[in-house]
């Protein structure tokens, strides 16, 4: 009987060193949250469609971008990516993991490159996109919470994405854009991006020539955001009274 209730003591005693650390995981500092959504609508081929996906895996293993992302262990970056098309299809590809180590990002990395495409929605839904962002962001306990947002095309069905990033989910929330290409002859794409879909203090819109460039666009704009965490959590100063 007496050993009976040893066994329950210890038990007890390792559910709670268990439930303790769990806690403690669960409350570890994040220095930024980031969700990266990738645009898989019908403008975008096979061939451009895994140039979007190894592209960030390889963007993500740049040597300077692997130093940003490590460079405070303690208080680790956590990165989930979803492909959107139309406002029916979101396609969560990595969900949230925290990077506090190289194997890490080799994961997701690898994970990206296994990743296959399957059939979608061909509209290009970027308030959808948005909103799903919105949603993976929530609850994040980060000092910074950004979406990011790769297109290369403008909105052509949903709700509109200037709409979107005034809802009040979006509060905290930065919104930084990747056009790829310029655009058409009716559409400055960079222009768009700026006027219609980032939003947020410290928002910026990263260019791509085309999908070739992608990976390039990607390190230069995650090197962007991740040696602006510190700033892009200020806010703007108000302006003096009777300005």
């Amino acid at each position: 009987m007496r050993a009976g209730r040893i066994t329950q003591w210890a038990l007890a005693l390792v559910t709670l060193v268990w439930a303790g650390t769990a806690a403690a995981q669960s409350d570890a500092p994040c220095r930024q949250a980031l969700a990266l959504g990738l645009d898989v609508s019908g403008s975008v081929d096979e061939g451009e469609y895994r140039l979007q996906l190894d592209g960030l895996a390889a963007a993500l293993e740049q040597p300077e971008v692997l130093r940003a992302l490590l460079s405070q262990p303690a208080r680790p970056i956590q990165i989930a990516v979803y492909e959107w098309s139309g406002p029916s299809h979101q396609r969560l590809l990595q969900d949230w993991v925290s990077i506090t180590a190289r194997e890490d990002v080799s994961a997701v990395a690898d994970r990206l490159r296994r990743t296959t495409r399957i059939k979608a929605d061909p509209s290009t839904g970027i308030g959808a996109a948005m909103i799903f962002g919105q949603r993976l962001l929530a609850g994040r306990r980060c000092e910074t919470l950004t979406l990011d947002i790769s297109g290369d095309g403008p909105a052509n069905t949903g709700p509109r994405p200037q709409d979107v990033r005034y809802l009040s989910g979006f509060d905290g929330i930065t919104i930084n854009g990747l056009v790829i290409g310029a655009g058409d002859a009716n559409t400055d794409l960079v222009a768009y991006f700026k006027e219609l879909v980032i939003h947020g203090f410290g928002r910026f819109v990263e260019q791509a020539a085309d999908f070739r460039d992608y990976e390039d666009a990607m390190a230069r704009k995650l090197l962007r955001e991740l040696r602006g965490v510190v700033v892009s959590n200020l806010q703007p100063p108000h302006p003096p009274t009777g300005q």
